[in-house]
């Protein structure tokens, strides 16, 4: 059941015990104020019986609290007792007064996430850069009807469309095909010894347990290992892991089916097919594999093959970005499976038309996209895909030097602009928590993944009011400053 607060806090009414009023040029006080919280709560709201089932949480409190969590960095925890002891987090949080006490449990977080899911965090994140967009536009048709000049691409092509695609890593242990099955074996016991507490039989099944781990220790703490090693260690632990799925299946057919816990029937589903992948492997001779499981608790991260100077993979969720010359970044594609970015291309224009209205008047995009289906999309609809183009580099020569230098000059400004996208990459990775997500679930790390990104849009938008708060004071920083505001 879902109630709507019959009043929405004032800043003048906020109510402090100690004395002392809210300063209106706080952080938490302009971030509530550019977030359309009534919109959001009429489709929110919509998700709820309005007599059945107990009060839930409003939108602002949930939404809110997963902003504060990702903003600061904080653990669910953290993110309450943070809450509890500032009064400002109440007032975003849509409270009438301050209070000291738990807003909510810890837990609660977690079905905040789920409530709330990936797909209704992108349209929050729609809705505020729609206004945005809207609101900028709006000023500079004001400032060209000042001016008295007419914008000849009113009914053509305009704006800039900026794309890439990034990794996000998960919170995982480094991923070892031994270590792995060591994990799976020693989930497997715990199963056996379930299911044997409530058998009635009188000895114990077999496990060899001590033996197992005293192997893998000698095998683990090795400095150098050679291939031979490796798959004897493989194909010990792979030993051990079809005894006991054995004893398992044989213990089943005497217990009852709700004897193991709902973590436990997940954990052994998982551990069939790692079981499964892991033979596959063996006999192949091979390291990889399609749908490769590299965690038991997280069975859904692949490893996403980057090629950075850090790593080779990188173990998380794959999306396609796209940012507008506004600087609002959108998420248009996000999946667990690697997959190659560039035949997001047509949906990525595709979906700005839908967003501005018209299509790009240029595509600013690494080497990856410019294929010649891409060229060909782009060049039929007028847009103009940053690069060399096709074949051979021109020759300079004295009659062709000042066009040859003019079009190397587009490259480099072309090259500049698509690095706004990799600055916005790396700004929700060192200042929220796109860095690395720490939430275990599919469905609660994709959420995480677009709190982040609505976030970098709310702090681009404050931002940029910032910086209009200057010019009217008469403040005219220098144009590089400009560009480092930018991310």
């Amino acid at each position: 059941m879902y109630k709507e607060k019959e009043q929405v806090p004032e800043f003048e009414d906020f109510y402090v015990p100690f004395g002392g009023h809210l300063r209106e040029d706080n952080r938490w006080v302009r971030l509530a104020a550019i977030i359309p919280w009534e919109e959001i709560e009429a489709e929110y709201k919509k998700c709820f019986s309005k007599r059945i089932g107990r009060t839930a949480k409003t939108v602002r409190l949930a939404l809110g609290s997963l902003l504060i969590k990702e903003k600061l960095q904080l653990t669910d925890e953290e993110t309450v007792e943070t809450i509890r002891e500032n009064h400002y987090l109440q007032y975003f949080l849509g409270y009438e007064s301050y209070k000291d006490e738990k807003p909510f449990d810890p837990s609660m977080m977690v079905h905040f996430r789920k409530r709330l899911g990936p797909d209704a965090i992108a349209q929050i994140n729609e809705l505020i850069a729609k206004r945005y967009q809207e609101q900028v536009e709006a000023e500079s048709e004001k400032k060209q009807n000042k001016e008295n000049q007419k914008d000849d691409h009113d009914h053509g092509n305009r704006g800039q469309l900026i794309i890439d695609a990034t990794c996000v890593p998960q919170d995982i242990r480094h991923p070892h095909d031994v270590t792995l099955l060591d994990e799976a074996r020693r989930k497997t016991e715990k199963i056996i010894d379930t299911l044997y507490e409530a058998s009635e039989l009188t000895i114990k099944p077999r496990t060899y347990r001590k033996q197992a781990r005293i192997k893998y220790l000698n095998f683990i703490r090795g400095r150098r290992r050679t291939k031979k090693e490796i798959r004897r260690a493989i194909r010990t632990q792979l030993q051990y892991i079809r005894r006991n799925l054995r004893t398992i299946n044989e213990l089943q057919n005497k217990v009852p089916s709700t004897t193991l816990s709902a973590k436990q029937r997940r954990d052994l589903i998982v551990i069939h097919e790692v079981y499964r992948q892991q033979v596959q492997m063996y006999k192949g001779k091979t390291h990889s594999i399609s749908g490769k499981i590299v965690s038991i608790s997280q069975p859904h991260v692949r490893p996403i093959a980057r090629g950075k100077a850090k790593a080779a993979f990188e173990f998380g969720a794959k999306l396609s970005a796209s940012m507008t010359e506004h600087g609002m970044i959108f998420i248009d594609r996000l999946q667990w499976e690697p997959y190659n970015e560039q035949e997001d291309l047509p949906t990525q224009i595709e979906k700005y038309k839908r967003r501005c209205g018209r299509y790009p008047e240029s595509v600013h995009a690494d080497k990856i996209y410019r294929t010649r289906a891409n060229r060909a999309y782009c060049e039929a609809r007028g847009i103009r895909l940053s690069g060399p183009p096709l074949g051979r580099p021109i020759k300079e020569t004295l009659e062709n030097k000042k066009i040859v230098r003019q079009l190397r000059k587009i490259q480099r400004l072309d090259e500049a602009i698509r690095q706004a996208i990799e600055g916005g990459f790396g700004y929700m990775k060192r200042k929220f928590g796109l860095g690395t997500i720490y939430e275990k679930l599919r469905e609660t790390s994709e959420t995480a993944i677009m709190v982040c990104v609505l976030l970098t849009n709310c702090e681009k938008i404050l931002r940029d009011l910032f910086m209009r708060f200057l010019f009217l004071l008469g403040f005219k920083p220098h144009k590089s400053y400009l560009k480092v505001l930018v991310y």
